[in-house]
């Protein structure tokens, strides 16, 4: 005998509004742990909520997640109070969360807390300790998976900011039993390189934990090549971000800091040469006038240049003494000559010619 035809959106609707009129899926509590917790740009927060042995699909708006008094992360243990309801558009069974209060510590975020805090008392975490990136690598070295989206994003970044840019990737498991080995054993085995980029694609902090095993944060901590952290998105953090020389918040951003760009290297290339070049001019010109001058006080100061200026003081003088000289006769030659004047006008000669007798 067959039942009463619905189409899908019917049947949703129906399920639907089943959920929000049984008053005992209104005004609950749940209790469990953050998992795949995101933050959407419309404000609105996405995350699950587990237990040992389920988990629920959970969503809280922005108006009641702007009402949240602390920074919910994954692993956190945390009560939420709402309603059970279903998307109608996919079918997706979750809870509707209204308010969020921490109810203690997951078992994760606890085990990721003592980790951070025996390493950071060893100074893992100190910033001294942070190695540079070269300016230009002769190759990256990449530790990831090879069939994930993230060597695929940081070969695309790496060509297009520098075109040909050796990359070199060890592909690794990123997740699960084994995984934390084979990341450190990856790294150990591309010491070496002039930077190494670390990382994965965004999710739980479940799939994000071999990133915080300590094996291989001490592997970071003993590479001598500078290590590029790149794991998840933005807002996940791992201990692999607080040991490693440079965190990236994503894969392309790693990429981004690890390969410089072509054509900004040449156009600081020509400017050094061209800022190069108008400082060899000036030193030039300033070593020209001070070579000038030396030569002037050199020539001042030389034998030949000494002689020279005696003699023309000599020629000078001998000069001076001969013009005082002529004048001297001149003057005593005309006084001379006056005195003659007066002697033969007072004579008797000069009188007698006059007439007198």
């Amino acid at each position: 005998m067959r039942g009463l035809t619905l189409t899908v959106s019917q049947l949703n609707e129906y399920v639907r509004r089943s959920l929000a009129s049984d008053p005992m899926l209104h005004g609950l509590c749940l209790t469990g742990e953050l998992s795949n917790f995101k933050r959407h740009t419309s404000g609105h927060w996405y995350f699950t909520l587990k237990d040992e042995e389920a988990a629920i699909n959970c969503a809280m708006f922005r108006q009641a997640a702007m009402g949240v008094r602390f920074r919910p992360e994954n692993g956190q243990r945390v009560r939420l109070f709402g309603s059970v309801g279903l998307y109608a558009r996919t079918g997706a069974y979750q809870f509707y969360a209204d308010a969020m209060e921490p109810d203690g510590l997951g078992e994760l975020y606890l085990r990721f807390e003592a980790l951070k805090q025996k390493l950071a008392a060893e100074g893992l975490f100190d910033p001294s300790l942070k190695k540079p990136l070269p300016l230009l690598p002769r190759g990256v070295g990449i530790v990831t998976s090879r069939t994930g989206a993230v060597v695929h994003d940081i070969a695309r970044v790496s060509w297009r900011r520098y075109p040909g840019m050796p990359l070199y990737l060890c592909p690794v498991k990123v997740q699960g039993e084994g995984a934390a080995a084979e990341i450190a054993a990856a790294i150990r085995l591309l010491d070496g390189f002039e930077v190494i980029i670390v990382g994965r694609g965004g999710g739980s902090m479940e799939d994000l934990w071999a990133f915080n095993e300590e094996v291989v944060a001490r592997a970071i901590a003993r590479c001598h090549t500078p290590v590029v952290s790149a794991v998840g998105h933005e807002t996940d953090v791992t201990i692999a971000d607080f040991v490693a020389d440079v965190r990236a918040p994503t894969p392309s951003a790693a990429a981004e800091l690890a390969v410089p760009e072509r054509g900004a290297l040449l156009e600081a290339e020509q400017s050094l040469l061209r800022r190069m070049n108008a400082a060899f001019l000036h030193q030039l010109a300033q070593k020209g006038l001070r070579l000038a001058a030396a030569q002037k006080r050199l020539e001042a100061q030389s034998p030949a240049g000494a002689r020279e200026r005696a003699a023309a003081r000599l020629a000078a003088a001998l000069a001076a003494m001969d013009a005082a000289m002529r004048r001297a006769l001149t003057a005593r030659e005309h006084a001379l000559r006056q005195a003659a004047l007066r002697l033969s006008a007072a004579g008797p000669v000069e009188t007698m010619r006059r007439g007198y007798a």
